[in-house]
């Protein structure tokens, strides 16, 4: 390690389709911002970032367009990519730095070189000194205070909004891995694919997703009062606003096939998984983070097809980002996972 980058600042991101988490060295998680870009069509003008962009979507007048330039885990607009991680790293460090800093990025496990190429160069373009990145599943697992490094098997599953990540950990690395490009966005999709179909109702993404929040569940209990919500939307039939109330039940149909999806996945990583460490599991069981953990029952659910205990993190939005905080306390120690 050279002097510049003994002094440079440490910074750790999620580079998530959904949120972007950013965490400093000695300060911890200072942003958590959705990763949305507002701007005009006509000159490419920054209208807003984050949290005031995402308020926007579905709202602009048709010269301002909302942008999420991650799509599935991975960039899919390099300048906007360029222009929010820049607006994320300017408001973190909040002062000019003359030394530029080092950062962690945390990327799915089976990003391709061109994608990771491109987050690489998005992070230098953003003024990056260094980037240094890691699979989201290892920087989960060092988040919630694992010993990677131990020689025992550690399953993680990251169920985020655009990816699943699911890794079988050992000695410091990943032994077998599968990325789905399933996750949290195609449950918003399902949920309103499941409104245009079965109640004529148009919904916006934001309302799907706060239906997914309010009331999904994936395993909802027959004995129990079922969660009701009260849900506007366009009509398709007469194009005018129109209400309709659903049920947990409703949207456990609605998202089924994509949650089976998710399962499928973690079933077939299971299944390549060597029998030393399948037994470390099935005793130690899997850790669920991402924001999909807070999907109800979902960790139910997977116990339930797989056999597996399940252990929902305690915090599951944070620990990709904090795993990228550790590295940066401790890059010499954790050199050889990137």
């Amino acid at each position: 390690m050279s002097f510049f980058d003994g002094i440079s600042k440490k910074i750790g991101i999620d580079l998530g389709t959904a949120n972007t988490l950013v965490h400093m060295k000695g300060k911890g998680i200072l942003i958590n911002e959705p990763s949305v870009v507002a701007l005009k069509k006509r000159n490419h003008e920054v209208i807003a970032v984050g949290i005031e962009a995402k308020e926007m979507l579905d709202k602009t007048p048709n010269e301002i367009v909302t942008i999420r330039p991650l799509k599935d885990g991975v960039i899919a607009d390099f300048e906007i990519t360029k222009i929010m991680l820049k607006y994320f790293i300017r408001k973190t460090l909040k002062t000019y730095q003359i030394v530029k800093p080092i950062i962690v990025i945390g990327v799915p496990s089976k990003v391709t070189p061109v994608e990771k190429r491109a987050v690489e160069e998005a992070a230098r373009s953003a003024g990056a000194k260094k980037s240094i990145l890691i699979e989201e599943p290892v920087a989960a697992a060092i988040g919630e205070g694992i010993d990677i490094y131990e020689p025992v098997g550690n399953m993680v599953v990251d169920v985020g909004g655009g990816t699943t990540d699911t890794a079988i950990i050992s000695l410091g690395g990943i032994v077998t891995s599968e990325s789905l490009r399933i996750a949290g966005d195609k449950i918003d999709e399902a949920i309103q694919h499941y409104f245009r179909h079965q109640h004529n109702l148009m919904i916006g993404i934001k309302t799907a997703e706060r239906v997914k929040i309010t009331i999904g569940d994936v395993m909802p209990d027959p004995l129990e009062k079922p969660m009701e919500m009260e849900v506007t939307g366009r009509d398709l039939v007469s194009g005018l606003p129109r209400k309709v109330k659903i049920d947990n039940f409703e949207i456990s149909m609605a998202i089924s096939e994509t949650t089976e999806a998710i399962v499928s996945s973690i079933k077939r990583v299971l299944e390549i998984t060597p029998p030393e460490l399948a037994s470390d599991v099935s005793v130690r069981g899997l850790i669920l983070t991402g924001g999909g953990a807070l999907l109800k029952n979902l960790d139910k659910l997977i116990s339930r097809e797989t056999h597996v205990p399940v252990r929902k993190s305690e915090f599951p939005l944070d620990c990709v980002v904090k795993g990228t905080g550790v590295v940066c306390n401790n890059i010499s120690k954790y050199g050889n996972i990137y």
